[in-house]
């Protein structure tokens, strides 16, 4: 008997992997935690019957939120993630050896446990001795915080359930206090493609940009989320995402990645018209 697993994307679209089996399947404090084992992606994690990552397409997102803000900012010692329980986000920040510090606030203990006992590929470097593990809500966490992150990066669930409260104005507000004067805050920004992602994805850039004095969108293919299409959001105190992009700095670090280059990350922020139609309805600044 073949397995499949279903994610529906709108009422009338549904994302279907064949499973060859199911490896774990538990109920957390906050949510349904599933992983499954595929032929075509590997190792797949799913929170309340959505996929949050698999093994094959994991380094697409998970590069894209750390690299870009990494090549802008020319100083990042202290780090706030927030979310970003599976490790994949750390595991990219701890190749930069300057970085000092790495607060990684998740709510849900059981998805750090579950990742690491289930997907090392992405969790290997939440043992590092730099990272700090904060198991409390990131909303109350980052409200304590202030000047204290270079750079922080909200690497969130969905804009409902447990991660609801990632997507507000307060929240927004209090991720700018907690950054130094030169900070950056990246976020997943959800995909402009289909209408209820299109509508969260709206939401989210007008508080940022009601919050930031720069505040730009960016793009990455990511073949198992919604449409293939996902977008990331680039908030700062100083810094453009482009202009002050330090190509030769980058490159001279040889870091070894699968996606993302300065190149892709210059072409990243050329948004399709729609997309930039979608964001100007509310952009109310710069």
């Amino acid at each position: 008997m073949e397995l499949w697993f279903s994610e529906p994307h709108t009422p009338d679209v549904k994302l279907s992997i064949k499973v060859d089996r199911q490896l774990y399947c538990g109920e957390s404090e906050y949510q349904r935690i599933d992983v499954f084992e595929s032929p075509e992606f590997g190792r797949i994690l799913v929170l309340d019957g959505y996929v949050m990552l698999t093994e094959k397409d994991e380094f697409i997102y998970h590069e894209m939120i750390v690299h870009v803000p990494m090549a802008v900012h020319p100083h990042v010692r202290k780090v706030l993630v927030i979310g970003a329980g599976d490790g994949g986000a750390v595991r990219e920040l701890t190749k930069y050896p300057e970085i000092e510090q790495i607060d990684l606030v998740e709510i849900d203990e059981q998805v750090i446990q579950v990742s690491m006992d289930y997907l090392p590929k992405l969790s290997c470097k939440l043992t590092d001795p730099r990272v700090s593990i904060h198991y409390e809500d990131g909303l109350k966490f980052v409200r304590s915080k202030e000047e204290e992150y270079d750079l922080v990066i909200v690497d969130s669930t969905d804009p409902f359930g447990p991660g609801e409260g990632l997507f507000t104005k307060e929240f927004y507000g209090n991720c700018y206090k907690a950054l130094k004067e030169e900070g950056i805050m990246v976020n997943q920004h959800e995909s402009p493609f289909y209408a209820a992602d299109a509508t969260a994805c709206m939401r989210a850039h007008k508080r940022i940009v009601e919050s930031f004095p720069i505040s730009r969108v960016y793009q990455a293919h990511i073949p198992t989320y919604p449409s293939g299409h996902w977008l990331f959001g680039f908030a700062s105190k100083k810094y453009h995402p482009v202009h002050d992009l330090d190509e030769e700095r980058w490159m001279n670090r040889e870091l070894e990645t699968k996606y993302y280059t300065p190149r892709l990350h210059r072409g990243a922020f050329c948004l399709p018209a729609y997309v930039e139609k979608l964001l100007r309805k509310v952009e109310v600044h710069g």
